[in-house]
Formats: structure tokens, C-alpha cells, sequence
């Protein structure tokens, strides 16, 4: 029997019924039985972006420079030159953004089919109110998974701290003092089971990067990309609305720029839900 859901996993044994599949998403969205959230940033030189102590470097932040506007340089139209570093704002990390990833793909080669796929939602809003040191562990993970199911293949998992509240407020996002920053994350155990234990396409956060504000005192340092990018998963930061989300049933779309070379990009990041 077919499903009438337009996300049930179907197999196709013509190109009549894969046709009819889009179909039912497109009359889907049209009727908005599905809704379309939008869970990035938004990009502006006020966009908090990561701050490496010294002797690191940063990356630029956002700008814009203008060419024309409605005048001599261009009558008719404005441009701009845009000048960014790849990892600002809602941003995908690819492999080769990590040392454990160098040989494995730029951000212009992870497959489309990689960047769709299903999201679950893991609410962690409680813990780091608490303590924004929080830290996700494996336990975590699977108590989830003993009420929701087991993480899908291909999947997104998305982690909700409530950090989005302060996507405008630097100071409040990269949340410093004297011993550096603090923001919730995962452990290092977690870290590597996501990247070694299950098939997803990678890791979503609400906050400036993928692991803890404190996890370069971590062993591995910053643990995520240690084991996510070394084990072609990637990582989304900076998202937003999550709270929207069901904790299972979304669908994910991850949008980079597909930069030759680029070990990342700044990313248009969507949820598909059921309206109901």
C-alpha cells in the first residue's frame, strides 16, 4: 500500500510513481499542509561570529562593500562585494575544515543527497539554563532514543539549548570571562560515538560552534570536529527556531555555497514539518 505521507520512504519501481511523490510535496506546500521554517541567522557585521584567543587568527567578519547604487558606477542597479570568512554565522563545517578530516571533501563536494535528509530534535533547553557548561553525553542519546526510536540513517541531529535567544547579542553568545567562553556542548565520548556509532550526515547546534565553549580544554580538543569532520559528517552552527520543531518527522535542507577548495560556508538552512 502507499503511503500518502510525501516523506514516507517509498521504493519506486517507475518513474510514474517518483513523479507522483513530488507531486504530493509540491500540492503539499501549496496547500500548507507542510511549512517551511527557516532555521538560520540572519548575516550582518552584528552576526556574532567565533573569537580565537591569541596566538590563533580569526576569519574576517561579515561586510559589505558597495560597487553601485542607482548612480554613476551602475544606474540602473545595486551590487555589493561581499567580504566574509566561511565559518560566520549559520555556517556548515566540511571535513577538510579539521585536521582529522584533511583528506576527505571540501564543502563544494558533499553530496546533494547529504545535505536533505530526516532531523531529530534533541531538547537540552532545561540543562543549559542550568549550566552553560552542559554537556551532552552518550546517555543522553540513547534515553532519547528508547521514547523517539532509533537516530535514522542519513539524518540531522539537531540540538536545542535555547542559545538561539542570543543570536543578536555577542556578548551574551560567546558568553566569556576570565577563563574563556562557555556555551554547551558535548563530551568527548559523545562525540566520537556520533561520529563512529551512527549514520548521520552530521550535527546541527544553536550556538557558535559545533563543541563547547570549553572544549579546547577537552582531550581530544574540540572533540566534534575531531570526530565528526575525521568521519565525513559535518556540522551546522548558529541555528535558529528549532524550538518549532517536533523532536522526530522534519525534514532538513542544508544549502552552502559549493566554494572549490572551501572547508566551509556560510548556509540558507530550512525545515520541512507537517502544518498539523
Amino acid at each position: 500500500m502507499t503511503s500518502t505521507d510525501p516523506f514516507h520512504p517509498q521504493t519506486f519501481t517507475d518513474k510514474e510513481h517518483a513523479v507522483g511523490v513530488i507531486s504530493q510535496l509540491t500540492r503539499a506546500l501549496t496547500d500548507q499542509q507542510v511549512r517551511v521554517i527557516d532555521l538560520t541567522n540572519k548575516l550582518s557585521s552584528a552576526t556574532p561570529t567565533l573569537e580565537l584567543p591569541a596566538p590563533f587568527s580569526n576569519l574576517i567578519e561579515f561586510s559589505l562593500e558597495e560597487v553601485s547604487a542607482y548612480n554613476e558606477p551602475g544606474p540602473f542597479w545595486k551590487h555589493y562585494n561581499i567580504h566574509t570568512g566561511e565559518h560566520i554565522g549559520t555556517h556548515i563545517d566540511a571535513p577538510v575544515h579539521w585536521a582529522t578530516g584533511r583528506d576527505g571533501k571540501d564543502v563544494s563536494q558533499i553530496e546533494p543527497a547529504r545535505l536533505i535528509g530526516p532531523a531529530v530534535v534533541l531538547d537540552f533547553t532545561t540543562e543549559a539554563g542550568r549550566d552553560a557548561d552542559f554537556l551532552v553525553d552518550v546517555s543522553h542519546i540513547q534515553t532519547w532514543e528508547a521514547g523517539h526510536g532509533a537516530i535514522p540513517p542519513n539524518a540531522w541531529v539537531l540540538f536545542r539549548t535555547g542559545w538561539d535567544c542570543f543570536a543578536q547579542d555577542r556578548e551574551a553568545f560567546l558568553n566569556k570571562d576570565e577563563n574563556g567562553p562557555h556555551s554547551p556542548g558535548f563530551t568527548v565520548e559523545c562525540a566520537r560515538w556520533l561520529g563512529e556509532e551512527r549514520a548521520i550526515s552530521g550535527v546541527g547546534v544553536e550556538t557558535v560552534g559545533i563543541d563547547a565553549g570549553a572544549a579546547g580544554t577537552l582531550d581530544p580538543a574540540f572533540p566534534m570536529h575531531h570526530y565528526l569532520l575525521g568521519n565525513d559528517k559535518y556540522g551546522i552552527t548558529s541555528l535558529q527556531n528549532l524550538g518549532e520543531l517536533p523532536p522526530t518527522g522534519a525534514l532538513l535542507v542544508v544549502s552552502p555555497l559549493p566554494i572549490a577548495g572551501g572547508t566551509g560556508s556560510p548556509s540558507r538552512v530550512y525545515a520541512l514539518v507537517d502544518a498539523e
